[in-house]
């Protein structure tokens, strides 16, 4: 059965797929790859010396450097829930390699139950759809927040946004509009199952949320309010290059920061070096990460 092999040990699976329980929660940390984002992405606000030194600890070169893509499967109870999808067939070709990686678990696509959209940029939700237009996962029913809905679905949204947020628009609407008839729309405080809530943490996007599990001190799920955990930690008055309100992002990336390290909690960050999970340390005025 696909949720019993959450249950095997982890000496069954690859060596480098990181299990964890938290709480009511078994979570596994699935990739879908990587992305490579550009320097002036990354590090708008970092001076010469400081981008080229950045982008190397990341692996990268002057022109910018990859970033994970992590993804938490999570089993509660009956549940099989995937806190976002991944590229899928339409965002850069070394990534949407969710399925694949899944199915190496003995989980096929058809056994997830619920999909929670933190926000509907390609890398994020791209993986609805197969390339032929059908869904990848039939079975499960999709959350996103009321205000990533509508910030999105605008039908004027080439009027009403700037012309480097169409395609993303274009995604969206591809992605969201695939899934209108099993989709919830949900705010800031409501639970997707007992203990998951879904967490403001807008910015990024108009309406992108964080999701909170309880337990254990809790775990929050950050997807891209704090999108790297080198450059955002250490840096944290620094822009990023995709975020829609780039104040707001700053303004809620500062309080999710703060927040971690006064109450330890423990973070899982969708593009931090695999598996994402750890903690955030006061540093001075920055943070330091430090992994689970």
């Amino acid at each position: 059965m696909t949720a019993a092999a959450l249950l095997l040990p982890r000496s069954v699976f690859a060596a480098d797929v990181h299990r964890l329980a938290h709480g009511a929660f078994d979570i596994t940390v699935v990739s879908d790859g990587f992305i490579t984002l550009p320097a002036e992405v990354l590090l708008p606000d970092a001076s010469p010396e400081e981008r080229t030194g950045i982008l190397a600890r990341l692996g990268g070169n002057a022109e910018g450097a990859p970033v994970q893509a992590n993804i938490p499967l999570i089993r509660h109870g009956s549940d099989l829930i995937l806190i976002d999808n991944g590229s899928g067939p339409h965002f850069q070709p070394t990534a949407g390699r969710l399925a694949q990686n899944l199915k190496t678990l003995a989980v096929e696509p058809e056994s997830i139950t619920k999909i929670v959209f933190t926000h509907a940029h390609p890398d994020h939700s791209g993986a609805t759809t197969t390339a032929e237009g059908k869904l990848l996962y039939p079975n499960a029913q999709y959350y996103v927040s009321e205000a990533e809905w509508n910030f999105w679905t605008d039908k004027d949204y080439e009027a009403h946004m700037p012309a480097a947020l169409h395609a993303f628009a274009r995604g969206a609407q591809r992605d969201l509009f695939a899934v209108k008839d099993r989709l919830t729309l949900v705010k800031p405080g409501d639970e997707i199952v007992a203990g998951m809530q879904v967490v403001e943490t807008r910015g990024h996007t108009p309406g992108h949320v964080s999701i909170e599990l309880a337990g254990d001190g809790n775990l929050l799920i950050t997807a891209d309010a704090c999108t790297n955990d080198v450059i955002f930690f250490e840096h944290p008055a620094w822009h990023f290059g995709f975020d829609t309100e780039p104040d707001v992002a700053l303004k809620n990336r500062a309080a999710l920061l703060d927040r971690a390290a006064s109450e330890k909690l423990k973070l899982l960050g969708y593009h931090w070096s695999y598996p994402g999970v750890g903690y955030a340390e006061r540093d001075g005025n920055a943070y330091r990460f430090v992994k689970a």
